[in-house]
């Protein structure tokens, strides 16, 4: 991302305005990024925030005596290339630390560590699969026909589908479902397969097991670490964007939603203020009524996106037992499943996250696509995590500091032919108006950084005029 050539042109006099909707990550990296293949004497770069709040779904505060414990995601995927230069970019380099060694679990009728030989689920090594108690004899014997198998006709756009054709329903249900679902909060039999490109990658293959068996063994001995944070938390990583942008002269708006989005001659008015390009970095159900007046079938397409939302309960708990040691949390399949979805052992899982008086900090997520949670109070969500927590693990939770993170329809669900949708909705937009964020290409946060940089890329790349040449 350097060496850019960023064409400047005003559609009216003046510098050229650029209006960024949306002040989570997606929204400020890509003003970030922009101001930095743009001079601020040719163009105007405004972040609107509806929240007084910067960040979006990334969230860090005080807990159980510690500093910073994040609300929402915890960490960003490593291998995703943009991820790691924005820290660079931002200066954030020396700040990232990993997780622990610690390993996770499946919870199925008791506690199964994860067998090993996994891709996203899928099994690459039968010996490692016939090993675990977390399938049944008649699971692993149909898991292990896999190879033998021919290759069939196309399936549709589906994980689950493809998941219990090929292994049967136990590999879906209790490793793939488990491990892909918990991550976007979703139900894998209605989730796009081409979505999730690591295992679109397996499936091209006649065999998912020998592909997964290749894919490991091609991967580096030495990879690095598959998750990174800073210590200070993700919101570090807000801040950080955030002082480098406004270094760079983005005016970053807080408490501004946008209520209103017009064409105004070649560009835009963005709440009857001037503007030559719009960057929409806010949720489907948020985009969709800002486009109706001027883009209607983008709006409705986007209007259609369904959402999960999750509840994070944050419980500090003492007399943590010795055998849940070198544990990072669990997943709870689906047939198992009440209202807990997942529990990460966050104090064994960053070395970091250690309290003074070795207390546990245990962060539980509560519901998902199919597994509505928000109409729940906060004490019943509490009462749940105790009790579901509680039951899985044997041991009565008494916890001495409580936190409850509501995220209400954070999760976009990823439809099958998710990709097809979201062309329609490109195709229908007007130009000057952009879109990006967790609804289009990627939900986590190394996805949606990726889109903003990407978007940067775009918007500068369809200014007209005269060049001048910038370097990120």
């Amino acid at each position: 991302m350097s060496g850019v050539t960023a064409h400047i042109a005003h559609r009216g006099e003046g510098r050229r305005r650029v209006v960024i909707v949306g002040g989570g990550i997606t929204g400020l990296t890509t003003a970030m990024y922009l101001a930095r293949q743009t001079d601020p004497e040719d163009v105007e770069i405004v972040v609107r925030e509806a929240d007084d709040r910067l960040g979006g779904k990334l969230r860090t505060t005080p807990f159980g005596g510690l500093p910073a414990v994040d609300e929402g995601a915890d960490s960003f995927l490593a291998r995703i290339p943009q991820a790691l230069q924005l820290t660079a970019d931002v200066g954030l380099s020396d700040e990232l630390t990993s997780p622990t060694n610690a390993k996770p679990a499946v919870w199925f009728n008791g506690l199964h560590p994860i067998p090993e030989g996994l891709a996203l689920g899928v099994p690459g090594d039968v010996r490692r699969l016939a090993s675990s108690g977390l399938l049944s004899v008649k699971g692993k014997l149909r898991a292990a026909l896999e190879p033998l198998l021919p290759r069939r006709a196309p399936i549709g756009d589906s994980i689950g589908r493809l998941i219990r054709i090929r292994f049967g329903d136990e590999v879906q249900d209790r490793l793939v479902d488990a491990l892909i679902g918990s991550i976007y909060a979703a139900d894998t039999d209605r989730f796009s397969l081409a979505s999730v490109p690591q295992l679109a990658a397996l499936s091209d293959n006649r065999s998912l097991l020998l592909a997964a068996r290749r894919s490991r063994a091609a991967a580096p001995a030495t990879s690095g670490p598959i998750f990174l944070a800073p210590v200070a938390g993700m919101a570090r990583l807000v801040d950080a964007v955030v002082g480098e942008a406004a270094a760079r002269g983005v005016e970053i708006q807080r408490s501004a939603p946008v209520t209103e989005l017009a064409p105004d001659g070649p560009g835009w008015r963005v709440d009857g203020a001037p503007a030559d390009d719009v960057v929409l970095a806010t949720p489907a159900a948020s985009t969709a009524p800002l486009l109706q007046p001027v883009a209607p079938e983008a709006a409705r397409l986007l209007a259609n996106m369904e959402h999960a939302g999750v509840a994070i309960v944050t419980l500090l708990v003492a007399d943590w037992p010795a055998r849940l040691h070198q544990r990072s949390g669990y997943l709870v399949p689906k047939p198992v499943q009440r209202t807990v979805t997942a529990v990460s052992f966050a104090s064994q899982k960053w070395a970091h996250w250690t309290t003074a008086d070795n207390s546990e900090v245990l962060r539980v997520s509560l519901g998902r696509d199919g597994l509505r949670i928000d109409h729940l109070d906060d004490d019943e969500l509490i009462e749940r995590a105790v009790d579901e927590v509680g039951r899985h693990l044997d041991h009565d939770l008494v916890p001495s500091g409580v936190r409850v993170s509501r995220w209400p329809a954070a999760f976009p669900q990823y439809r099958p032919y998710h990709q097809d949708w979201l062309a329609s909705v490109e195709a229908a937009l007007p130009p000057g108006l952009f879109i990006a964020g967790a609804s289009y290409r990627g939900i986590g946060v190394a996805a949606c950084i990726a889109q903003a940089a990407q978007t940067a890329d775009t918007v500068a790349a369809s200014f007209d005029g005269p060049p001048a040449t910038l370097s990120r």
